[in-house]
């Protein structure tokens, strides 16, 4: 049945990458219903502690992670064993960066402001590993054709001009840009043509005696972060939970 599946709906080799995918995003979203019932107080669920000290699910997330991503090494990209495995690795990535937060703060700010940067983290992975199922790949090699593959020559300088365009946007302080620009081109391009961000690398060196430069960056930036932070925030607060600010039983998070 996998065999069928993985050449009649999915191009072969990627069954692994959609197994690992769906339960990266399930395992995301179950964990967020579990902690947010636990932080309400409702359900048979709990925190797990073990001689008084509170075990994160970015722990069990970490084992799984390995087990995941050494198996699938060991098992290749076809067979039962490559899709278990992929399971497991997408399940444990779904516990860690979960919490990813509490890595990045060495802090329990799982329900703070601080917390969302999971949220945002989980989606944007999300979504890249996606643009690598349906097919785009790094710095535009899947547009090249088959006379510039064959060309040396044209295909590197095809590779080169994408990744001064990623590298563009990202000293001009674009970070999300700059990833998905690595896999589709034309975000890149854009990134790298538009005014930087103000505090950015690029405006710190370039703008410095371009005082309408920086005016324009500085207003720009404010514009955009009055008109998305506060979509983000929603986004983030329907995902998360974070508007749940009721005190449950539990600690921050499970």
């Amino acid at each position: 049945m996998g065999h069928w599946f993985s050449r009649n709906i999915v191009e072969p080799g990627k069954l692994p990458m959609l197994l690992a995918l769906t339960a990266f995003v399930l395992t995301f979203l179950i964990t967020r219903t579990v902690t947010r019932l636990i932080r309400a107080g409702k359900g048979p669920f709990g925190n797990i502690s073990s001689g008084g000290l509170h075990i994160h699910h970015v722990v069990p997330g970490v084992v799984l992670t390995v087990l995941g991503g050494f198996g699938a090494v060991a098992s290749g990209r076809y067979g039962v064993g490559a899709m278990v495995f992929a399971v497991v690795f997408g399940t444990g990535a779904g516990l860690v960066l979960d919490e990813f937060a509490l890595i990045l703060h060495l802090d329990d700010v799982y329900w703070t402001d601080d917390g969302r940067k999971s949220v945002e983290v989980v989606v944007f992975t999300a979504a890249l590993v996606l643009l690598g199922l349906v097919g785009f790949a790094p710095f535009g090699v899947n547009d090249v054709t088959a006379d510039e593959r064959q060309n040396r020559a044209a295909f590197l300088l095809t590779l080169l001009v994408n990744f001064l365009f990623v590298l563009v946007t990202l000293m001009k302080g674009k970070f999300r840009t700059a990833v998905i620009g690595a896999l589709v081109p034309f975000v890149a391009l854009v990134g790298a043509l538009r005014l930087a961000r103000p505090g950015s690398w690029w405006a710190r060196r370039l703008y410095g005696r371009r005082p309408r430069a920086r005016a324009r960056s500085r207003i720009r930036g404010y514009r955009h972060d009055k008109r998305w932070t506060r979509v983000r925030r929603k986004v983030q607060d329907l995902i998360g939970g974070f508007q749940e600010r009721t005190p449950g039983r539990g600690s921050a998070s499970g």
